[in-house]
């Protein structure tokens, strides 16, 4: 199949399953710096990277991207989770914090199979309509995604969730919230989280699992010419290998899975999942941040 299968370039996708929550106040950015896996102190205005929020032990709560607006006001663009229950959770650990976390239901997310306008690597745009531009481009095709852009009609969903799992990025829905580790789930390759910042949840798992070289498992992309299920486990002859962290369709009746399998010891061509073999493919680069 096709690395990068998509719309006509130029349609604007309405993406739904994509949610902000907003962070904001002068409190804003130490927060999220004390709470968050990757660096947001390096992060200046007009700038977004991968981030997330870890359980003290190291498993992944929510992979998002985290965006600077400006001095005090942050955005967690959320593929997957809910930013309702996100907020919730996240202002247990407010205290006393001077921050506001909240969802602005009226800023929809859309996307587009082209080139952004303004947008380059890590610099969001801010364009003439008022919507924000990210550019999501990598090495299967450029990409755009629009916050606050006139609503889309044509749904991109699927075809969005396909390029991402194409270029490694985990798109994890309820059953797989702490199941992984950033280093499992490969989150390196994206630089979404922080070895030499200051403590966050987590972070002596992540350290020590890096510093100590103790990485054993990390992300594959495989092709599956049929059903395949987040958390289905991977086999290698009748060998329980791995397991699948998440699915998309790719149209055609099959879907790309990533799953979570050895770093050594083992041919991932050989594996099968429910009876179904499966083909292992490259991940593409060029979305890291």
């Amino acid at each position: 199949m096709s690395d990068n299968p998509h719309a006509s370039p130029g349609t604007l996708l309405a993406l739904p399953d994509h949610r902000l929550l907003r962070l904001s106040g002068p409190d804003a950015v130490a927060f999220a710096q004390a709470q968050f896996m990757n660096d947001v102190d390096r992060l200046a205005p007009g700038e977004w990277h991968w981030n997330g929020w870890l359980t003290p032990k190291g498993r992944v709560l929510a992979l998002f991207a985290v965006v600077r607006l400006d001095e005090q006001t942050l955005w967690l663009l959320l593929p997957d989770a809910d930013p309702h229950a996100l907020a919730t959770a996240l202002g247990r650990f407010r205290f006393r914090s001077k921050l506001v976390l909240d969802v602005p239901e009226s800023l929809a997310v859309s996307g587009a199979f082209e080139s952004p306008a303004r947008a380059r690597g890590a610099r969001w745009a801010k364009l003439d309509d008022g919507a924000v531009e990210l550019d999501f481009s990598g090495d299967g095709g450029p990409r755009r995604l629009l916050v606050g852009a006139p609503e889309a009609t044509t749904p991109g969903s699927r075809e969005w969730r396909l390029a991402d799992l194409c270029h490694g990025l985990p798109r994890l829905d309820a059953s797989q919230t702490e199941a992984w580790t950033p280093q499992q789930l490969s989150l390196e390759r994206l630089k979404a989280f922080s070895v030499k910042k200051g403590c966050y949840p987590g972070q002596e798992i992540v350290a020590r699992t890096h510093f100590l070289g103790k990485a054993k498992r990390g992300l594959v992309g495989f092709d599956v010419p049929g059903a395949v299920r987040a958390g289905d486990p991977v086999l290698r002859d009748t060998r329980d290998t791995g397991k699948v962290a998440c699915v998309a369709c790719d149209g055609n009746g099959g879907h790309v899975a990533l799953a979570v399998m050895p770093l050594e010891g083992g041919d991932d061509d050989a594996c099968h999942v429910d009876g179904v073999e499966m083909q292992a493919r490259p991940l593409l680069g060029g979305l890291e941040r």
